[in-house]
């Protein structure tokens, strides 16, 4: 009885910490404490590491329902989405609904394929300010239609936008920097001795189409290449769409020794169309993607690619979106660029020269 007794009241000491004791423990402010446990604001890594430590040493364990009640805090975010991968489509979801369960919000899902963003951009938008949602997640290719997120913010909706063409931008948004990451991988695809490298686009529609074409002039110029048209073959960031265009490019009178596609469900096309032309990869044909979505290692040989962070990046416009509704952040804080990383596997090898 005596047992029970002492582990109940270690239960009970362990489910009544507070804020307060954390942040005495980790020596600063409740509000940093907040803004670890919620991440959300500006808090240099070593005060975070501090109090996450306090947080374990504690066994502190944040009440959801108070999370979500206390002050009016709980936001009804609105995630809006149009993008015919499903990779990368799961992945953004995924991100967006962590971020909101971990900080006590609601994720509430649009799939804007089902109306007409692009074609009627104020009807799409007036649409959505009507739900009542505290604010909007724009996911590309919806976030580079300038008129729809206009009339969002004209009619008192906050946005934040994922992957905007322009990253410069003043408005708030988290991106990447894809020209610099197809800038990286084309230049590791040159680096293995191909020079006959060929360009599968995205949609026109899609801003990352402009940014990983950019990158690719960029490699290709740098390293003294000119850029065969002949090689520029567009696509829709769908597995059928880069099938047709590998099949294209290697009917060419001199097909390329490598393939560039713009996602990794083009490039598991590309990968299938030198398997239909009798080719193996990466003997006979080298093929790159990009995002790091599930098909890169579902096929075979796995993909070399650029790993996008793209439930990091969702994550985070939650978190940047909140943060900026009530009022926890910045004024000046209107962005997020996150890292990318270049994955090498078995998709890429030498130029085999019997074939040129």
């Amino acid at each position: 009885m005596e047992t029970l007794k002492k582990v109940a009241g270690i239960l009970n000491q362990k489910q009544n910490v507070t804020i307060k004791q954390v942040a005495l423990r980790a020596g600063v402010s409740q509000m940093t404490v907040s803004r670890v446990v919620n991440k959300q604001g500006l808090v240099k890594e070593a005060t975070r590491a501090k109090v996450q430590a306090a947080i374990d040493e504690l066994n502190y364990r944040p009440n959801l329902s108070a999370r979500r009640l206390a002050g009016g805090k709980s936001l009804y975010l609105g995630l809006v989405y149009h993008n015919p991968s499903p990779g990368y489509l799961t992945k953004i979801l995924v991100g967006g609904l962590s971020a909101c369960r971990e900080n006590g919000h609601h994720l509430v899902l649009e799939n804007l394929g089902l109306r007409a963003p692009f074609s009627e951009p104020v009807k799409t938008a007036e649409y959505l300010a009507g739900t009542g949602l505290d604010g909007v997640i724009v996911t590309p290719p919806l976030s580079d239609i300038e008129k729809f997120v206009d009339t969002l913010e004209h009619l008192g909706t906050p946005v934040i936008r994922i992957a905007a063409r322009n990253i410069e931008t003043d408005k708030l948004h988290v991106s990447m920097d894809d020209k610099a990451a197809v800038t990286k991988i084309v230049s590791h695809i040159i680096s293995k001795g191909h020079k006959d490298i060929a360009f599968i686009k995205g949609p026109e529609t899609h801003p990352s189409t402009y940014h990983r074409y950019d990158g690719f002039i960029q490699a290709m110029k740098a390293n003294g290449f000119k850029v065969n048209p002949d090689y520029i073959v567009g696509g829709d960031f769908t597995y059928k769409s880069g099938l047709d265009a590998a099949k294209l490019l290697l009917e060419s009178p001199k097909p390329p020794t490598a393939i560039y596609a713009c996602n990794d469900d083009m490039a598991a096309g590309a990968v299938t169309a030198a398997y239909m032309k009798g080719l193996t990869v990466p003997n006979d044909l080298s093929v790159a993607g990009f995002d790091d979505t599930e098909i890169a290692t579902n096929i075979w040989p796995a993909l070399t690619t650029i790993r996008q962070p793209i439930s990091e990046m969702s994550a985070c416009a939650v978190n940047l979106l909140a943060a900026n509704i009530l009022g926890e952040t910045e004024a000046d804080t209107q962005s997020a660029i996150l890292d990318f990383e270049l994955i090498e596997r078995d998709s890429i090898t030498l130029p085999n020269k019997s074939l040129k």
